[in-house]
């Protein structure tokens, strides 16, 4: 989701570089809420002169009368932050807090093929940044950053048109034994830490990684060549799993803890399950028929008690 600068710009008084500032003064009597002026030459923004760079000019021990008759090319920034339309909000708000300390606060000046075509308000644009970035954070697992449910969804239904998909449902299987024994903190870090191998891994497919919530996983790929990214993704899992365990527990190969029924037993170390959904010898005519089997794959594959991937 990009918002460019562009969209969101606002119109912007503007003077010619031989302007006197006495006109300069007297436009900024007039419109209280100018906060500054755009400087162009032949439709080229060249400079921007703020309300308090103006008078904090005129206000020094000579500037009334060295500068009032004078153009306004004297007194403006020449070196304004000036971008173009199609820049990326965030990109701008990164420019804007870079400048130094007397320039923190001025507008930005938008172009397009460099002519001028408005200002954007460092309010303006640090307020439609928050909105966007809060817009974009429910369509995000807050935990992982991948999309979550809502651009899942959407990805899914773009399956039933495609001529070719594979569908990852990925699982940690007895990761509740796992959160109860070592806590919340180690359970996230566990899921983070399964988030990463799956992005890192799966970004050589072109796939599509979502995050459905808690230990469970959604990826797409355009294609039907998935077993080496299966084996990737359990080597890859399997090889980190350690970390996350104390010496007993790992060399006895199972933790003390309550079952889902409430009993204590010894429950295996997290392993990875993988169903594989693909459309190369069967057709799904709608969502809840890929979901369903999925499901159903990933439900034989958790009783094997090893990292796996089950295929339909």
């Amino acid at each position: 989701m990009i918002t460019y600068i562009g969209n969101i710009i606002e119109n912007a008084p503007i003077v010619n570089p031989e302007t006197k500032s006495s006109e300069i003064d007297q436009l900024f009597k007039e419109h209280p809420n100018y906060d500054g002026i755009v400087v162009s030459d032949q439709k080229v923004p060249i400079g921007l002169v703020t309300r308090s760079q103006f008078y904090q000019k005129l206000g020094t021990l000579y500037g009334f009368n060295v500068y009032m008759g004078r153009p306004i090319k004297l007194i403006m920034n020449p070196n304004p932050l000036i971008v173009d339309f199609f820049t990326p909000l965030t990109e701008v708000s990164s420019l804007a807090m870079q400048r130094n300390q007397e320039q923190l606060y001025d507008n930005v000046i938008v172009t397009q093929d460099s002519e001028l075509l408005g200002i954007v308000s460092i309010r303006h644009l640090l307020t439609q940044l928050a909105d966007i970035q809060a817009k974009i954070a429910t369509y995000l697992n807050p935990l992982t950053g991948l999309p979550g449910n809502k651009l899942i969804d959407e990805k899914l239904a773009e399956l039933i048109e495609a001529e070719a998909f594979t569908l990852l449902y990925i699982d940690l299987d007895f990761f509740k034994a796992f959160n109860d024994t070592y806590g919340f903190q180690e359970g996230d870090r566990m899921i983070q830490k399964t988030a990463s191998i799956i992005k890192k891994i799966l970004s050589k497919e072109n796939a599509f990684v979502g995050h459905i919530g808690g230990d469970d996983f959604i990826a797409t790929l355009p294609h039907h060549a998935y077993i080496m990214a299966c084996e990737e993704l359990i080597t890859a899992f399997n090889g980190t799993l350690q970390s996350f365990y104390n010496k007993i527990d790992w060399d006895s190969g199972f933790v003390f803890a309550e079952n889902r029924n409430g009993v204590k037993e010894n429950i295996p170390l997290v392993s990875l399950s993988i169903a594989v959904i693909s459309n190369e010898k069967e057709v799904f005519r709608s969502v809840d028929e890929i979901i369903n089997k999925a499901t159903t794959l990933k439900k034989n594959c958790k009783q094997l008690h090893y990292s796996c991937y089950i295929c339909n």
